[in-house]
């Protein structure tokens, strides 16, 4: 058997047929675990199953999931390609039992698949069992028939597993081949351990105890199995290899390189082909899941493996981009085990093309900047370390690399000042370090479930229901009533209220009965289970095992529908206008606006915008109905379906298909309008970058459309603005209005106007209250501007509504918040002072909340 993906499937058909769930492997970005930067073990995704924090669905499973070593506490990154076994990124193979079967099951399965279904000889098999696990040992000799010397008693940690200082924990037990005595190295335990005679394949752990303190360990009532196979080892051991870059899938991959790049693989340079060989596996599978370089977290773990796959090609003599080229060639070779990597196939390419581009570039100047700082030196003198790690932290140059070019003129480097600086460093990445992609959940969630079903969610089709109180939590506890006034969170067995996801905010809205109304203010969704309803007691009481009338705020939801259905039809526009590499990188659907991260790497064209809006206002207008289904994940794929890229989707998916021939079709699970001409108009009013390759738009829909200042207008203004500055570089008395790009917000027939301005002066700031006043006719005014060093805020009421609002008192509580200490002037204009004018979001958001107090 020699074909890997042969391998992978032998292996998952086997457990299967033992009537194991078979899991697909879950996104290389850690869900719902902030301890880990990447997905490092097979067992990571079912870790709340063994902590005792989640029920399973099943008892039985296995899996081939992809995995990540190059950052964090698993760092394989400077090993690979100089080792026989060392992968940045690899398939672990595994099947688990979540208190089902024990050791007696686990390792028969494990012989028997061993020796039966992959036909290795026994006499190649060698197996460690922890020294106090006597038990193990004598399963081992039952089912193996193994002499005593073949199964060895190893009394350290490394074979006595433990998900920490606390937690689940057992005993191990190895499964080792032997290479044979062509090859140095002698077995577990021995002083030659080390060599590559011995290599193991399968770590079986047998959880049967709970860690509760340092010196208390207790036994579990339902002992599980985790084991792990690495896919590339097995895969070396049945192809007759010792090192894993000897395998199909590698030899197969460094020969298309080869011929891509026209360079042969000799003694010299085999390393440079296995790292570029590993990093492409790394960096498409990162890209693939949702990662993008950046400078801090996994993106720069990202980053720092492409870099050092895009040096390696730098010194085979390329000295441009390539490496975006071969991983087509990685995309071909997996894409029938992962047929995401076809969808993401553009992503990932103009990805790496972007970031190769830049970092060749940067590349050359760091040689030079070596080449500069050395000119000064002498044969047999020493570099300080801090030029070195400023060469390797900014340039990408590993120290090695540092020291190779020293090397040619009698140079060396000084070790200990370059230790000091990477030391820093790390203390600083770690400061920086925010966790994995999800915050972990409160374990309340998880007692809860035990307790009750999941929430059905009825708001698919009707805006109010009847539904049982099950739980009020406040404070973080589990309560049964409630008093008036008291904020607390509400989970019913049922709801039409649609809880936070997909970008999608929380339906809002009220819960009643006789005498008692809860008004809801936000819904979030718990374990992707549990509909937690959040506000407070309004009148009335409430208690458990109650029925209750829960009622959405039906124009709050329309808004969102209508956004939501814009957003589907933006992202297929922005797709079909600057390419397939556009994918969906964070979203906000919101009542009052929609918000689009996109993957891209420069700002839209006016020539762009205009497409995007009329592509999505076409649609608007032809007035199709939105089609909703319910397929499997497969189906919905092979179908067309756009999918989010790292995203864990359930086996079934809701698809929804809207526009002329189906312009656009995803999975997705919220809420949309039932014919598109319900959105009435759709308005691009903003771009911006969020960082490097990632752009965002925001847009607004219906009413909000008619109202808004166009992306178009705005740029045409600014266009405008700039020739006037041209013109005259002191503005004075009159400012022009072409400079005023702001947003506009009406609350029953009051307008507020909002803008921040760059360079206007508090005389010419009160100019501009008086003409933005004139326009609004009725409504407030709030202006923002930096002029000199000094940020200044000033407010406009209009006369027909200065018995309720005084513009010296909105000035003072704006004041605040931006860090000044009030203002002055009359009822109808105002200024004050503002220092920190970061937090002018925070200003506008205030006086909306002023106006519809009074409004």
């Amino acid at each position: 058997m020699s074909d890997i993906a042969k391998i992978r499937e032998t292996f998952l058909n086997y457990f299967d047929k033992n009537d194991h769930k078979i899991i697909h492997s879950s996104p290389l970005v850690p869900i719902n675990d902030p301890t880990l930067m990447f997905v490092n073990a097979g067992m990571v995704p079912f870790k709340n199953y063994f902590t005792g924090l989640e029920k399973p669905e099943y008892l039985k499973a296995a899996s081939s999931q992809k995995c990540v070593r190059a950052g964090g506490k698993h760092n394989d990154l400077d090993n690979v390609g100089y080792t026989a076994r060392h992968l940045t990124f690899f398939e672990m193979l595994g099947n688990f039992s979540f208190g089902d079967y024990f050791k007696d099951d686990a390792i028969e399965y494990s012989w028997q698949l061993l020796t039966k279904e992959f036909d290795i000889p026994k006499n190649k098999l060698l197996i460690t069992v922890f020294d106090e696990d006597k038990e193990a040992k004598e399963i081992w000799k039952k089912i193996s028939g193994l002499p005593e010397n073949k199964i060895i008693s190893i009394p350290t940690d490394d074979n006595f597993w433990s998900m920490g200082d606390t937690g689940p924990c057992g005993p191990c037990s190895e499964i080792f081949f032997d290479h044979g005595d062509k090859v140095f190295g002698g077995p577990p335990g021995s002083k030659d351990e080390e060599g590559d005679r011995y290599v193991e394949i399968w770590n079986l752990v047998f959880m049967q105890y709970l860690q509760k303190s340092k010196n208390e360990r207790v036994s579990l009532p339902k002992p599980s199995i985790d084991t792990g196979m690495g896919l590339e080892r097995i895969s070396a051991v049945l192809q007759g290899k010792y090192n894993n870059f000897e395998i199909d899938l590698f030899t197969s991959l460094i020969d298309q390189i080869q011929d891509l790049i026209s360079i042969k693989v000799t003694d010299e340079n085999i390393s440079k082909f296995r790292i570029i060989s590993d990093h492409l596996r790394s960096i498409s599978f990162l890209i693939c899941d949702g990662v993008l370089p950046s400078n801090e977290g996994r993106g720069y773990v990202l980053r720092r493996i492409m870099r050092r796959a895009i040096r390696q090609i730098y010194f085979l003599n390329i000295k441009k981009p390539i490496l975006y080229k071969l991983s087509n060639l990685l995309t071909n070779l997996m894409k029938d085990a992962y047929p995401d990597l076809v969808r993401a196939k553009s992503i990932i390419s103009q990805t790496i093309f972007n970031e190769e581009e830049k970092f060749l570039s940067t590349l050359s100047n760091g040689i030079k900047i070596l080449d500069e700082e050395i000119k000064s030196l002498n044969s047999g003198d020493i570099l300080d370390g801090a030029t070195a790690f400023k060469l390797y932290d900014t340039y990408g140059f590993p120290v090695d690399l540092t020291e190779d070019l020293l090397k040619e003129k009698n140079l060396s480097i000084d070790k200990k000042s370059f230790d000091v600086a990477m030391e820093k460093q790390k203390i600083n990445a770690k400061k920086s370090w925010k966790g994995s992609g999800d915050n972990k959940t409160d374990d309340k969630w998880f007692s809860i479930l035990e307790k009750f079903n999941t929430t059905e969610f009825l708001g698919y089709s009707i805006e109010k229901a009847d539904g049982k109180l099950l739980a009020i939590i406040k404070d973080q506890k589990e309560i049964n009533n409630l008093k008036i006034g008291d904020e607390a969170i509400l989970i019913f067995n049922q709801t039409p209220f649609y809880a936070e996801s997909g970008g999608q905010i929380g339906d809002r809205g009220k819960i009643v009965s006789d005498g008692t109304e809860f008004i809801v203010t936000d819904t979030k969704k718990k374990l992707g289970k549990f509909f937690a309803h959040y506000g407070f007691l309004k009148r009335g009481k409430l208690s458990t095992g109650e029925t209750y009338n829960l009622d959405i705020d039906i124009n709050f939801r329309e808004k969102l529908m209508s956004n939501h259905s814009a957003t589907h039809l933006l992202h297929e526009s922005l797709r079909r206008t600057l390419g397939e590499h556009v994918t969906q990188k964070g979203s906000l659907v919101a009542s009052e606006k929609l918000r689009f991260d996109f993957s891209h790497h420069k700002s839209l064209e006016v020539k762009e915008i205009n497409e995007i809006e009329e592509m999505v206002n076409y649609h608007i207008e032809k007035n199709s109905p939105v089609k909703t289904e319910i397929l499997s994940y497969q189906k919905a794929i092979e179908k067309g379906a756009l999918a989010l890229f790292g995203e864990k989707y359930d086996n079934e998916v809701r698809v929804l298909t809207m526009g002329e021939d189906s312009f656009s079709m995803e999975l997705c699970g919220g809420t949309h309008v039932k014919n598109l001409g319900e959105i009435e108009k759709f308005k691009l009013t903003s771009q911006s970058s969020v960082a490097s390759g990632i752009r965002r738009v925001e847009a607004v829909t219906r009413f909000a459309a008619e109202n808004s200042l166009s992306l178009l207008d705005k740029i045409t203004k600014n266009k405008k603005a700039k020739k006037e500055k041209k013109k005259s570089k002191v503005i004075e008395n009159k400012i022009s209005k072409n400079i005023l790009n702001g947003k506009i917000k009406n609350i029953n027939e009051i307008k507020l106007y909002f803008d921040v301005l760059e360079d206007v002066d508090a005389k010419n700031l009160r100019n501009l209250i008086d003409e933005c006043k004139s326009d609004i006719k009725k409504g407030i005014v709030c202006l923002i501007s930096k002029y000199q060093g000094k940020s200044t805020i000033a407010i406009g009421v209009t006369k027909n509504i200065i018995d309720n609002y005084d513009a010296v008192e909105l000035v003072k509580i704006s004041s605040e918040i931006m860090g000044g200490k009030g203002g002055g002037g009359r009822k109808d204009m105002a200024l004050g002072g503002a220092k920190n004018i970061k937090k002018s979001d925070d200003v506008f958001e205030r006086l909306l909340s002023e106006i519809k107090a009074k409004a």
